[in-house]
């Protein structure tokens, strides 16, 4: 398609600070601007909409870049400045010097489509769209999932300086691709291009309007500037930020695929403020070279076989292409995040505002969790640490500096206004005394083996890393020696079946029926153990005493006393131990409070709890083998490897599903309006653990070495071959997998964990 282009070069930093206040205070100032094309015309870019229908063959595009300064973002510490907390004792951030992030990519990942904005209060830019049928069209802005909602997602994104993007709803076709030109104080330049087109095959009508509606604002700060030629159209826009300096964005015309004029075009601008980017969608109600693209998108390509090398192990174009896809998502899914989280002490009354924080992270899905969730990143990074070390290394130092002076770091990282604009309030609170599975300790091993940690970065992390294992190594110690207990489980109640353990990052997965200080957590007790041996790691590196972290190592990982503390005996499996009752069910019951309402779902113990196992065979069973613990002779690891193998317990055409079909809570839901979640589908995460862990013992000698390759086999061919075909059917990777038809579940794109399937064709662990 033919370009019209907007070219942004940043300017020497100097010019007004003055912010340019037109509403309340800290409005962002919006400034944008509508065009309106003809039938088969194309359309334009920039701080302005377009409206054209669209025909086969030509499109509207253009272009757009931005620059912004260097310098260091290794983030700040998350210290809250209210009661209930202390201060940091660290010293201020990590300061690690930035990667290729430091100067912008697509770091605004709430909206379909946003410029790069890696400051707390950058300069704002980006895209919403409406198609104008006979029916009222929706304003697309946002990231969403649901019935209805445009199927997008990167095609391509190297996670620096280039990217490629497909939405398509209702017939139409959009195409967004950057393309960073370094140079200059600034980081140097940034050019956009949309393409609209007809979706072909849809069998959509594609003589509706499309409009383009492009928008430039600043965070309460800063200026901005218009410039109109013919009173109407817009030129370009000059300003200034705190970041950036002066700049300068520039609005080239419209043009067809041959480089024409359009035959029809008006012009619309609109300079309004808004009181921030979450409702901009409610006040809204050049020529970027095709050989460059295309230069750019073959060294993706290159650089993405050079890595994987998925085509020298045969998988087909198709396939090469989704693992690039799922790849692009979630480096296009990084983003940068500035606000004050909402935090509460065990033992204070009333929650608080952290101090003003940042973070680089990933999130696991743009639609439905665009934030950072701490488990999730570990598994992220070890995707990214392939592709971009230093990229994981700035990442792992922002989550670092999340952390409290006590060595918390909140699971869940909902940072300003806008982030809990998307989150239920009762998710919004960050309890002090809930951990996290550790799993930033899973990349920062992989960054070790690769040599890709140098010593530098690892004196600056070290503080912080013993700080966090020391507070885990605490405040989550069981009542016994080398016991863990994960702190948060749901207090009982009678709506639900089993207490939930959120801070497990397993949610509903059963546990004991009845809470107490006495449990024994099986996957936390793993988690400690992997966390100590890469303390030990990281100590030995930099001459640290790593004796303590070495003993403790030594002490989880003895077989002998894992089996004691949770090898159940008539479960045949390992298990978590608790105040345990198997007699617990959901049944109707007149409600209490209004005999007259309708009977209700509550809990019903027909059989009082006491000390036992807990009988529920599944992922967290694995937890030994999955973190290769058990000894490569161990007379438990058949066991293990039996039920595993078991359709009727984990195994399904599809990959391992999380809870046993023998279970007395498989797909049971935990109150009525809670459906199961880790009680029957496959995920990704634990299956790449799986398979990890299998390809460890298919290299150890022992007598399982030749069944667990075997296995290993087996399970990669159905989990890739799965997730291939439901991206192939949907478009999409999906949160999880149904382990009875293999379908798509949860949120959608799910490109955090679920990416991990790149790895599992590559075969890196």
């Amino acid at each position: 398609a033919g370009g019209h282009g907007v070219r942004h070069r940043g300017a020497r930093a100097g010019g007004g600070r003055a912010a340019e206040h037109r509403a309340a205070h800290g409005a962002r100032v919006l400034r944008a601007r509508r065009h309106r094309g003809g039938r088969g015309e194309p359309g334009a870019a920039g701080t302005m909409a377009l409206a054209r229908r669209p025909q086969g063959g030509d499109g509207a595009s253009g272009r757009w870049g931005s620059s912004r300064g260097g310098g260091s973002h290794g983030g700040r510490m998350g210290v809250s400045g209210g009661r209930g907390f202390r201060s940091t004792v660290y010293g201020g951030p990590l300061g690690i010097k930035d990667g290729p992030y430091g100067q912008g990519s697509s770091c605004r990942n709430q909206g379909l489509f946003q410029g790069p904005a890696r400051a707390p209060r950058a300069l704002v830019t980006g895209l919403m769209w409406l198609q104008q049928r006979e029916a009222a069209g929706a304003l697309r802005h946002t990231c969403e999932q649901g019935e209805g909602q445009p199927r997008y997602g990167w095609l391509q994104h190297d996670g620096d300086a280039f990217g490629a993007q497909e939405i398509r709803e209702r017939g139409l076709l959009l195409r967004t691709e950057f393309l960073k030109r370094p140079g200059g104080e600034h980081g140097g330049d940034w050019s956009w291009r949309i393409t609209a087109l007809p979706d072909p095959g849809t069998g959509t009508d594609t003589d509706a309007l499309l409009s383009l509606f492009f928008y430039v604002a600043t965070d309460g700060q800063g200026t901005l500037q218009p410039h109109v030629e013919d009173g109407a159209r817009l030129a370009s826009v000059t300003g200034s930020t705190e970041e950036l300096g002066s700049f300068n964005i520039s609005f080239l015309k419209p043009t067809t695929e041959t480089g024409a004029e359009p035959k029809y075009a008006s012009y619309h601008y609109l300079d309004a403020a808004s009181p921030g980017l979450h409702l901009l969608t409610e006040l809204v109600r050049g020529s970027l070279s095709n050989a460059e693209l295309a230069a750019h998108a073959a060294a993706f390509e290159r650089r993405f076989e050079d890595t994987f090398g998925l085509a020298r192990k045969g998988f087909a174009p198709a396939q090469q292409r989704f693992a690039q896809a799922a790849l692009s998502n979630l480096l296009g899914g990084v983003g940068y995040f500035h606000g004050r989280s909402v935090l509460q002490a065990e033992h204070a009354e009333e929650p608080v505002l952290s101090a003003e924080a940042e973070l680089l992270t990933a999130v696991p899905s743009r639609s439905f969790f665009p934030r950072g969730f701490l488990w999730d990143e570990g598994f992220h990074q070890l995707l990214v640490a392939r592709w971009d070390a230093a990229l994981s290394r700035d990442v792992l130092a922002h989550w670092l500096d999340l952390m409290t002076a006590e060595g918390w770091i909140p699971r869940e990282q909902i940072l300003g206004e806008e982030a809990r604009a998307r989150v239920p309030p009762e998710f919004v609170v960050q309890r002090s005394g809930s951990a996290n599975p550790p799993t930033l300790f899973l990349a920062l091993q992989q960054l070790l083996a690769a040599d890709a940690a140098p010593l530098p970065y690892l004196q600056r992390l070290y503080p912080r890393l013993r700080a966090w294992f020391h507070w885990l190594n605490s405040t989550q110690a069981g009542a016994l020696p080398t016991a863990f207990r994960w702190r948060g489980r749901d207090a009982p109640h009678e709506r639900l079946l089993n207490p939930k353990t959120l801070p497990s990052g397993l949610d509903d997965y059963p546990r004991a029926s009845h809470p107490s200080a006495d449990e024994r957590h099986l996957d936390l007790r793993c988690w400690m153990a992997l966390a100590a041996r890469v303390m030990g790691d990281v100590a030995e590196r930099l001459g640290e005493p790593a004796e303590p972290y070495r003993h403790t190592q030594r002490q989880l990982g003895d077989n002998a006393l894992l089996e004691r503390l949770h090898w159940a005996e008539r479960l045949g499996a390992f298990a978590d131990y608790g105040n345990h009752s198997e007699a617990v069910a959901l049944e109707r019951r007149p409600a209490r409070a209004d005999p007259a309402a309708p009977p209700q779902l509550v809990r019903v113990v027909r059989r009082a709890p006491r000390p036992q196992f807990v009988d529920a065979l599944g992922y967290v069973s694995l937890f030994p083998l999955l973190l290769q613990l058990l000894q490569p002779d161990s007379p438990r690891l058949p066991l293990l490897l039996d039920a595993l193998r078991s359709e009727q317990h984990l195994w399904t055409p599809f990959g391992l599903r999380s809870l046993s079909r023998a279970s007395p809570l498989y797909m049971q839901r935990n109150t009525e309006h809670d459906p199961p979640y880790w009680r029957g589908p496959v995920w990704v995460n634990v299956n790449y653990l799986a398979l990890r862990a299998l390809q460890h013992y298919a290299a150890q000698a022992g007598p399982q070495r030749a069944r667990a390759a075997r296995l290993y086999a087996e399970l990669r061919d159905n989990l890739v071959g799965n997730l291939f075909r439901q991206y192939r059917d949907s478009g999409y990777l999906w949160e999880h997998y149904s382990d009875s038809t293999g379908r798509g579940q949860g949120s959608h794109p799910f490109t955090g964990w679920s990416a991990l399937v790149v790895l599992a064709m590559a075969e890196q662990y």
